[in-house]
């Protein structure tokens, strides 16, 4: 197969499914695309059943003369990087082994950045733009829209402040068009060697915010406290399911003697967490629920001093919306309550499901409908044990 046979295949994959957010290549199955969190088999002539021939030529399509990263995918089992179609778009790719074979993913990335409220952010997001240093985490899963999150905040500070903004990204996702700031965009591997090196190279690029494609060590974790902490905004995304694993994660990574020192710059230096999960949504398509957690005096307790006595992340966050505080349950029920997503949908994404459940039944009781019937939900063993 040669490069322009590839693109064409995966044009013609990305004009059967427009909506799609992956491609997906693997042996002993078709070509796979995921449509709205779901994947769709997708019929391709003299590829209906994917080889190991066939995997390892799109592979080479989409590594072509990148030395780096065809070493990284023989030293370490996988690589990142990025693949065009022309003007039709844009991908971030995974090239990795699996049962000694090639395997390719192709993520979709959106051909203009999004705007904040097409990605339905929360308002605190419109401080986060004002901010002039601290640390500003987006967290979640694989898939959950964090690198777009993260792109938008980096557009809209473009936009509004004539600044300096570094961003260090495995691979580069979005091309940011200088506007009243200036961007400089360096991408792991052609312009930089570790995320640690080129965060603490950052610093001498008179940069007054950073942003972090991902933090996946303690080096870059610590480099990017001290950022912080000495007045540049650093925004950052880390793979934890909420802000309360989020701050146990950060100590974490840190030796047990080191604990107390970590827990003073996360205290002084964090601004925000925010979590995001998707969802189905009502219709088609998918919506995404939100966790809050802002630094204020009780938040900052916590991170000093650490969960106990009652005293716990998901209380704050519950009773902080003065502070623009919420759970991930609050915004469940949120979306449950404006007709974007099905109950059972909120009640397998829920945090704490026996207040979720409570949330809703009290919803519902108010609307004059049945409250929930556990048993024909299909996860009601869960849910009992939650309530035990």
């Amino acid at each position: 197969m040669r490069p322009e046979q590839f693109n064409a295949m995966a044009a013609a994959v990305l004009k059967r499914h427009p909506r799609l957010s992956d491609i997906l290549f693997t042996v002993g199955a078709s070509v796979q695309a995921e449509v709205d969190g779901e994947l769709v088999p997708v019929r391709v002539r003299g590829l209906e059943t994917l080889t190991p021939e066939n995997t390892r030529a799109v592979a080479e399509c989409v590594l072509g003369d990148h030395l780096v990263h065809r070493r990284a995918l023989a030293e370490r089992g996988s690589c990142d990087l990025s693949h065009a179609l022309s003007s039709e778009a844009r991908f971030r790719v995974n090239v990795f082994k699996q049962r000694g074979n090639l395997a390719v993913v192709m993520r979709r990335l959106p051909q203009v950045i999004p705007g904040m409220a097409d990605l339905g952010l929360p308002p605190v997001f419109r401080e986060i733009v004002r901010e002039r240093h601290g640390l500003v985490l987006i967290t979640g899963g694989t898939g959950t829209g964090k690198s777009n999150s993260l792109a938008a905040l980096v557009d809209a500070v473009n936009a509004e402040r004539a600044v300096h903004i570094v961003t260090l990204e495995d691979p580069v996702e979005f091309v940011h068009a200088h506007k009243k700031g200036v961007v400089s965009q360096r991408e792991l591997h052609t312009d930089f060697d570790s995320f640690a090196s080129g965060l603490r190279a950052a610093l001498r690029q008179a940069p007054k915010v950073i942003m972090v494609g991902e933090i996946r060590d303690r080096e870059t974790m610590e480099i990017a406290l001290q950022a912080a902490g000495t007045g540049h905004l650093v925004l950052a995304t880390l793979h934890t399911s909420d802000a309360g694993t989020t701050i146990s994660r950060i100590l974490g990574l840190f030796e047990r003697h080191e604990e107390r020192l970590v827990r003073m710059q996360l205290a002084e230096s964090l601004r925000f967490v925010i979590s995001q999960r998707l969802l189905p949504r009502v219709g088609g398509g998918r919506i995404a629920a939100f966790e809050v957690l802002r630094n204020t005096l009780r938040v900052r307790e916590l991170v000093l001093q650490g969960e106990q006595g009652g005293k716990s992340f998901y209380e704050v966050l519950e009773e902080g919306g003065t502070h623009g505080m919420n759970t991930f349950d609050q915004s469940l029920f949120a979306l449950f309550e404006q007709g974007f997503i099905e109950e059972n949908t909120a009640l397998l994404s829920a945090s704490d499901r026996a207040r979720l459940v409570r949330l809703l039944d009290r919803l519902k009781s108010s609307r004059g409908e049945s409250v929930s019937d556990l048993r024909l939900s299909g996860i009601e063993e869960d849910l009992d044990a939650d309530l035990r």
